[in-house]
């Protein structure tokens, strides 16, 4: 991917399949990104687990699944968009249990899944062709699907020694989650490789819907992580990170203090989650101790959120109290998953902050930003905030000593 021109992504971003009736598709030979989906849409223990693919054989078939790359290189919504809508889903029913048996689809998709490198793959389809995804808040969508009747992988699989490794331990999912991120492998690769249930003890491995198994990556390198930062000294400074991409703009607010999260999302009217005429919101919260049930109302984005601003301080060797304003605009019209929440949180952070040595200037500040930069007054979120109400108490309790 290092040296993939992007002349060459556009191209391949602005490849329709024109010439092709995908009524009469019944066989292909393509290239796995390499990706397999796993839906939560069946009753559960039931799934359909299916291989991604686009619908010939692309050389560059990477591109159809890196969300590192569209971030780095600013792709559009559409272009990713249509990317996704390129993308066929030939799927199987299964159970999540049957990952502790040999069976070849099942065991086709852990390939596929745990492979380092793209993968050539011949298909047979059961039926013909059918529309797109529905949108949904923690995933890309895939835009085509059909079930499957054959599948074979045709080159060879390279898997990365330290997957392999782990696969073969008796060990815990989340031990080997964090043992595979600690040598390198990031949260895309690890979500795929938990959600065909190659991870966990011999007795315990299932797959896990794809939705599931991001936030829960997210969540369990997060954790991790704030094992570490809970032992660092607090910062020093009030500091704030501010960027945008695809429409989300972000304010993203260090305060002194021992660890703290609290995020805000705004919807605008028009925006990919809200279709009616006015600004709706939601928010969730965590002290010290962190959370000890699910973030219901911000969902996979607060645990996408989070991971990130875990990674800085953890670089930086401090903790914080952590406010975050997101804004989601009208620009952001299409939902294309939590990847876009992690990469544009990465991409303010990655900004210069801005740093104030007392609280009041720092918030005046942050509203004169919201103001003239986004259009958005901070202030209503400071008065609802439970993280800022926490520290005017704790300043008031300390003038009355």
């Amino acid at each position: 991917m290092e040296d993939l021109k992007f002349e060459q992504v556009e191209k391949v971003s602005k490849s329709i399949f024109r010439t092709r009736d995908l009524t009469k598709i019944s066989r292909l030979e393509s290239i796995s990104p390499p990706s397999v989906f796993v839906g939560s849409r069946l009753k559960y223990p039931q799934v359909n687990v299916g291989i991604l693919s686009p619908l010939a054989k692309e050389e560059d078939a990477e591109i159809y699944d890196d969300s590192k790359y569209w971030a780095k290189n600013n792709f559009s919504i559409s272009e990713v968009v249509r990317l996704r809508s390129n993308l066929l889903n030939s799927r199987f029913k299964s159970n999540v249990s049957d990952v502790r048996k040999n069976e070849k689809f099942v065991q086709i998709s852990k390939e596929i899944a745990i492979a380092s490198r793209p993968v050539e793959v011949e298909i047979e389809l059961k039926n013909r062709i059918m529309g797109a995804q529905k949108k949904d808040k923690v995933f890309a969508a895939h835009g085509m699907k059909a079930t499957l009747k054959n599948a074979r992988v045709v080159s060879n699989i390279k898997v990365a020694p330290k997957v392999d490794r782990v696969i073969d331990d008796d060990i815990k999912a989340s031990e080997g989650i964090i043992y595979l991120y600690n040598n390198s492998l990031d949260e895309y690769a690890l979500s795929k490789i938990l959600s065909v249930g190659v991870l966990g003890l011999k007795k315990d491995k299932r797959m896990v819907p794809t939705r599931w198994s991001i936030t829960a990556t997210d969540d369990m390198i997060g954790k991790e992580l704030l094992k570490k930062v809970r032992r660092y000294p607090p910062v020093n400074d009030y500091e704030v990170f501010f960027g945008e991409f695809m429409g989300n703009q972000y304010l993203i607010m260090f305060f002194p203090g021992v660890w703290e999260y609290e995020l805000f999302e705004l919807y605008y009217p028009g925006s990919s989650w809200n279709n009616s005429n006015e600004m709706k919101a939601s928010t969730d919260y965590e002290g010290y101790e962190g959370r000890k049930s699910y973030a219901k109302d911000t969902a996979g984005g607060y645990y996408a959120t989070r991971l990130p601003i875990l990674e800085l301080l953890n670089s930086m060797k401090r903790q914080a109290r952590v406010l975050v304003i997101r804004l989601e605009t009208p620009s952001y019209w299409a939902s294309l998953g939590v990847w876009v929440v992690r990469e544009s949180v990465r991409k303010a952070l990655g900004g210069n902050g801005m740093k104030f040595g007392e609280m009041r200037e720092f918030l005046e500040s942050i509203e004169k930003i919201g103001r003239i930069k986004y259009n958005f007054n901070p202030e209503v979120i400071f008065n609802k905030s439970r993280l800022i109400k926490g520290i005017n108490e704790q300043r008031r309790l300390r003038e009355w000593f």
